[in-house]
């Protein structure tokens, strides 16, 4: 009895959605790439442009900062790779939580999607809140001084005061988001051109006042405790250390993927969008980061406001008025990029059955998930007005990370995945005999596709499944192995090098076995080159900076989990459309054995008469 229930209970779990579902999106599809590709820039560029290359290059990496954004941009790129392939593939509201629900599971998706729910309104909430704080600055602390004497809160992890200019900002963009998905994006346009602009601006007024000695100083002129002075004062180490900061400077990008559903063409645009997007804002980092520390000695930079710090030095006042432009713009366009998600996300998961039934339904006026938008949009205000959110942000990277992490792993297990047509198709025509060969094959031969075969079956796909898994656990084994690397690097003994070389080693070789399986022949609009090494790398960033995140970050996720799970098993698991699918395939299929057996009933019922008749016929007679 115990085995069955166990099976049981993984296969519902374990129940996946139709890649190609049927149903009809009742969202309105209106947008164009263009729509899109801000959207994603809008987002992905936002008040961190201004700040991020003075922060990074005093700190860590000093002129060389652009090689930071670099390497993160790289490593987004191949996250957004991910991305772009899942988009185009399925391309329905909810980004890596259908991407999820398609691939492994439902359970897992509504773990993903949860979590989505969460990042997208820390993301917001700490968006709104920013922007309050900044236009309050501008005001000499007018609102903090009147809301903090007339409505103080003077309790441990709320905001000192109710921040109710925060709290109707979000309303307004709530209500402007439901209104339609193209109005919403058309104001999100404003925004973000005229973020780029005064990005621009600042560029090519910086270049007037460029050195490149500020590339070369000698290290004699650099203060005590700014590195060795050069290039790169910090070293590679700095590099790559800015690098993971610089990594958070592209998240936002996947708004796009959850827009798919009201893309007009979104095989075609939601890839364009998502690399078009990446590759302006590196440009956008590039650029600032360039002109900055030409402008300055990387050890003058300031943290907070380098952009404004280095004008007030030049005496430029007009442009520090033109910047502050641009970092209300950045706010407002972060601000839109991480609210107009949320409600498609709720919508998804409501939609599914996984979520409240009002959470799904669509306005039939402007075909925009209003419930969700409005509900939403009220919760993240409220967030912003009351809490405070330093605690919180790092949970936000948490669901972004692992959101990553889990679409890297979908597009390896779909590229991998057992295509039955093909296998029969084959098995026909005699070329393929897919159980003789993996019983004959040895387990070393099956691993490394020794026979060269080119029909994914069950068992491969099984082995990239088992693989993905093992490649998992060697990413979260590197993470503590780099310790002593990170922490004191003249302490570093032969054992830890040696351990280094295993990991890696191990790390390649198990990419390598993914890599001699055979491909599924699935024809996709958009394919992500080099798996599966692109998708792994993007699997290995991703795990290296969830796992570096505090512990008491760990804690508060987990409670946040256990809130859904209580959700998931109370409503979600019996509402699940999935199950209610299943539930009438069964029914069906118990009413077809009914009316066959009363068919079969009937037609012996007829015999029985048939023979009957003639005899009474012959008893009459005689």
């Amino acid at each position: 009895m115990t085995i069955p229930s166990l099976r049981g209970i993984y296969e519902t779990l374990t129940r996946k959605k139709p890649i190609e579902d049927s149903s009809e999106s009742k969202l309105a599809k209106v947008l164009s790439a263009f729509d899109l590709t801000t959207l994603g820039i809008g987002s992905t560029l936002g008040v961190g442009v201004y700040v991020l290359a003075g922060q990074v290059s005093k700190v860590y990496a000093g002129p060389a900062v652009i090689f930071s954004f670099l390497i993160a941009a790289i490593a987004s790129i191949f996250a957004g790779l991910c991305y772009a392939e899942f988009g185009a593939r399925v391309p329905r509201a909810g980004s890596a939580y259908v991407y999820s629900y398609v691939t492994i599971g439902e359970f897992i998706a509504f773990v993903i999607g949860w979590n989505l729910i969460l990042e997208y309104a820390i993301g917001s909430a700490s968006v709104v809140k920013g922007l309050s704080s900044y236009l309050d600055n501008l005001c000499d602390h007018a609102m903090e001084k009147f809301l903090g004497t007339h409505l103080p809160m003077n309790i441990e992890g709320l905001n000192h005061y109710p921040d109710i200019f925060a709290f109707g900002v979000t309303i307004v963009f709530a209500w402007a988001i439901a209104m339609g998905a193209k109005e919403s994006t058309r104001l999100n346009t404003i925004f973000t051109l005229l973020n780029l602009s005064v990005v621009l601006f600042v560029i090519i007024a910086g270049l007037f006042k460029v050195s490149t000695k500020n590339w070369a100083i000698p290290k004699a002129e650099v203060p005590e405790g700014y590195g060795e002075g050069g290039f790169a004062p910090y070293g590679f180490a700095g590099i790559i250390r800015g690098a993971a900061i610089c990594f958070y400077g592209f998240i936002g990008f996947d708004c796009i993927a959850t827009a798919g559903e009201e893309a007009k063409n979104p095989k075609k645009s939601i890839p364009f969008a998502v690399i078009t997007s990446l590759a302006m804002v590196f440009l956008a980092y590039f650029g600032i980061s360039t002109v900055l520390t030409m402008m300055l000695p990387y050890y003058e930079q300031d943290e907070s406001a380098p952009l404004v710090h280095v004008f007030s030095i030049y005496g430029w006042t007009a442009a520090k008025y033109i910047v502050s432009i641009g970092a209300i713009c950045a706010m407002c366009t972060s601000l839109m990029g991480s609210m107009f998600p949320l409600p498609r996300i709720v919508y998804a998961m409501a939609n599914d059955g996984l979520l409240f039934k009002f959470m799904g339904e669509i306005s039939s006026k402007h075909k925009t998930p209003l419930n969700s938008t409005l509900l939403t949009g009220f919760l993240t205000g409220a967030f912003a007005a009351i809490f405070n959110l330093k605690q919180l942000m790092n949970m936000m990277s948490i669901g972004t990370f692992l959101a990553y992490s889990m679409v890297a792993a979908c597009v390896l297990i779909l590229r991998y995945e057992s295509d039955e047509r093909r296998d029969s198709r084959n098995l026909a025509n005699g070329r393929l005999l897919l159980e003789q060969n993996d019983a004959d094959c040895g387990f070393l031969r099956m691993l490394f596709n020794s026979s060269r075969s080119t029909v994914p079956s069950k068992k491969t796909s099984r082995i990239v499944t088992m693989m993905i898994m093992l490649y998992v656990i060697q990413c979260v084994l590197l993470t503590q192995i780099l310790l002593p690397f990170e922490e004191n690097f003249s302490g570093i003994s032969v054992l830890d090098f040696i351990k280094l070389g295993v990991n890696i080693v191990s790390l390649i070789l198990t990419l390598f076995i993914i890599s001699r399986q055979p491909v599924s022949s699935a024809s996709l609009a958009f394919k992500v080159p080099f798996v599966p090494w692109v998708p792994g790398f993007s699997l290995l960033i991703n795990i290296y900076l969830m796992i570096k995140l505090d512990i008491m970050t760990w804690v508060r996720f987990s409670i946040w989990i256990a809130i859904g799970l209580i959700i998931f098993f109370a409503y979600g698991i019996r509402h699940s459309r999935m199950r209610r699918r299943e539930l009438k395939i069964l029914a069906d299929s118990e009413s077809r054995e009914r009316s066959e057996i009363d068919s079969i009933s009937s037609l012996h019922a007829d015999d029985r008469f048939s023979t009957q008749v003639p005899l009474m016929v012959m008893h009459t007679t005689s």
